[in-house]
């Protein structure tokens, strides 16, 4: 496992910023990596306000998707909101359609079947709106790829509104309106919304066409957090104003199919509790059932209720979990049987594999084989996958190079999905590897772990925890911080605790004889070899311990490097 630091800023830049804001150097450190370079810069990181969202009109097409919501509610049509089945779908589909109920509009809401539709706007969802008497279709987390189903729409009457945040083609769809950042004729400021981000924006514009406060998009800001959480977007820009007032959404008004969930949670609510609390379950309605179950939790509104459908959401995720481990082991033992396990990357395929869980497998095998991965699943008369990538390599990019073996493909840099035919599956496997080893060398093949700063344990002080602790949301591009401190040992205070002492609770001495007490899951085996050790450097993430009462500041390890 190779340590890596984050870049470190330049020294008179960090000594510059702890002057203007009286910080420590750390903290100075964190903030520069973070691309804060002044005042106003940290005052705006650690203090978001919803003034800090940009206008929604200066996104391309925002005015043209307001004019016709307008013409449709003055008429009365009734439209259809259309979305993906993930979290990130099912959270705008749910999050625009609430809008639309609350203010009184006609509508309906549809999800793809995984299954028997697959990903994107479907010639079904078509029919289906069509035969609804929908005469306005908005498209979230999909459809800037879907040319022939949008050309069936138009030839229906049915004007469509795209709201997405892939990357186009060349070519737009002949929509009414497209809502893509990603777009190069798009000049809107921010890049990194997700799908359902892009449909708050649509929310945003259309209560700042009504003449309401901006406060109005509060109560819809909880979906965006979610989302922002499970589409692992960077908490950067809007999407960290976004994420902080959904946070507090969540947490002070959760929606009755998403209270239980949260019961045993302590403290303020994290993007990680959103990362793996709430949003393994939604995704498990669409990966084991239906996605249209998550849309209908979020919209309950009778707690009763949302409690059944809670704990419906609950049985799909731990089948979810069942299947996706057994995939896992089959996909190892295919890799071992095969004596793949050395190559630059990973394609398996079954045709009885679950399509529900590829995404998770994947992700899974590069925890064992840290290499780009592709999982393959039978679904008709073709294969379908998810693709998942490692550090530095795009495999978006990848996939449009190998774009002649596939039928399908989109996504992106590190996230794709794809679709070929059965007779293509060696040849793409091939064409895939070689691409692979064109741009990666062995040592890019090696798991990493990064670290933000080089410390002492003496500047581990509990204001220092608080000012760190108010850079929060943390999450991608600001992941909390991970510290690394050398020369240490485990003084006589260290044991193994929980279950067949899985676990150990140390005391840790640095050079300087300065203390603290860290915890380390899962690493009861290594007990023995720590307690012997010279010295270890360590790298962790600093906690709040509470025990009984009693609140303590605390080491949780992430790894550990024993001195020769």
């Amino acid at each position: 496992m190779k340590w890596i630091p984050t870049t470190v800023p330049d020294p008179s830049d960090v000594a510059e910023l702890q002057q203007v804001l009286g910080v420590s150097k750390t903290i100075a450190t964190l903030l520069r990596q973070r691309g804060i370079e002044d005042f106003d810069q940290a005052k705006a990181f650690f203090r978001p306000q919803l003034e800090q969202l940009h206008d929604p009109l200066l996104m391309k097409d925002m005015d043209k998707a307001v004019a016709r919501i307008q013409e449709a509610q003055a008429k009365g049509e009734t439209i259809m909101v259309y979305g993906d089945y993930d979290v990130d779908g099912t959270s705008a589909v749910a999050l625009v359609t609430s809008y639309f109920q609350h203010n009184g509009q006609k509508v309906h809401y549809y999800i793809p079947d995984r299954y028997t539709e697959g990903y994107g706007l479907s010639s079904k969802g078509i029919s289906t709106a069509h035969e609804l008497g929908c005469t306005l279709l908005i498209v979230l987390d999909c459809g800037i790829k879907a040319f022939t189903p949008i050309a069936e729409a138009n030839a229906l009457g049915i004007a469509v509104i795209v709201c997405d945040h892939h990357l186009p083609e060349a070519q737009l769809p002949n929509a009414l309106a497209i809502l893509d950042p990603k777009r190069k004729d798009c000049h809107y400021p921010y890049k990194e919304l997700c799908g359902c981000g892009i449909g708050l924006k649509l929310v945003q514009a259309l209560t700042q066409a009504a003449g309401q406060p901006l406060e109005a998009v509060l109560p819809y800001l909880d979906l965006a957090a979610i989302a922002i959480a499970a589409d692992i977007v960077p908490i950067t820009g809007e999407n960290r104003v976004l994420a902080a007032f959904g946070l507090q959404q969540v947490q002070q008004h959760p929606r009755p199919g998403i209270a239980p969930f949260l019961k045993k949670l302590k403290g303020p609510l994290k993007i990680t509790d959103l990362v793996f609390k709430i949003a393994p379950r939604i995704n498990a309605a669409g990966r084991m059932h239906h996605g249209k179950e998550a849309v209908a939790l979020f919209l309950e509104t009778d707690p009763q209720k949302g409690q059944e459908k809670g704990t419906a959401i609950e049985a799909y995720n731990t089948q979810r979990r069942t299947v996706d481990e057994q995939t896992t082991k089959e996909a190892l033992a295919q890799l071992e049987s095969k004596g793949e396990t050395a190559q630059f990357s990973t394609v398996v395929w079954d045709e009885n594999w679950h399509k529900g869980v590829l995404g998770i497998v994947a992700s899974r095998l590069i925890e064992t084989y840290y290499r780009p991965t592709v999982v393959l699943a039978k679904n008709g008369q073709h294969y379908t996958g998810s693709v998942r990538s490692i550090r530095g390599f795009d495999v978006h990019e990848a996939l449009n190079d190998c774009a002649s073996y596939l039928s399908q493909f989109g996504g992106h840099k590190y996230a794709a999905g794809l679709t070929l035919e059965a007779s293509q599956l060696d040849a793409f496997k091939a064409a895939f590897e070689a691409r692979v080893r064109e741009e990666l060398s062995p040592d890019d093949l090696i798991p990493f772990k990064k670290y933000d700063a080089l410390v002492t344990l003496e500047e581990l002080y509990p204001k220092f925890y608080r000012i760190m602790e108010q850079m929060r949301p943390f999450g991608p591009q600001n992941m909390r911080p991970v510290f690394r401190t050398n020369n240490c040992r485990a003084t006589a205070n260290t044991k193994a605790v929980g279950a067949d002492n899985t676990h150990l609770k140390l005391e840790i001495e640095d050079a300087a004889g300065v203390t603290m007490p860290a915890i380390a899951f899962g690493w009861g085996k290594q007990l023995s070899a720590i307690q012997k050790a010279p010295s270890f450097d360590v790298l962790y993430t600093l906690e709040e311990n509470h025990y009984q009462g009693h609140v303590s500041l605390q080491l949780q390890l992430k790894d550990l490097k024993i001195n020769s």
